[in-house]
């Protein structure tokens, strides 16, 4: 998710970080990116997040 989400407590808390220039903005993108998970079977990785990151393959690994 890039910078969508630093840490998984803000997806859960609903939190925008301080430095986020339009938190209504953000919200809205991580909104629709949710829907876009949920509808499509996709998987959102938080690269912020040392425990989600962590078990993810690297380069030069790949996922299919």
């Amino acid at each position: 998710m890039g910078d969508l989400y630093h840490f998984p407590e803000e997806k859960t808390l609903d939190r925008v970080p301080s430095f986020d220039f339009d938190a209504a903005m953000t919200r809205a993108t991580r909104r629709n990116v949710d829907a876009f998970v949920r509808q499509t079977g996709a998987q959102a990785w938080i690269q912020h997040d040392p425990a989600t990151y962590a078990p993810l393959k690297k380069a030069p690994q790949f996922y299919d």
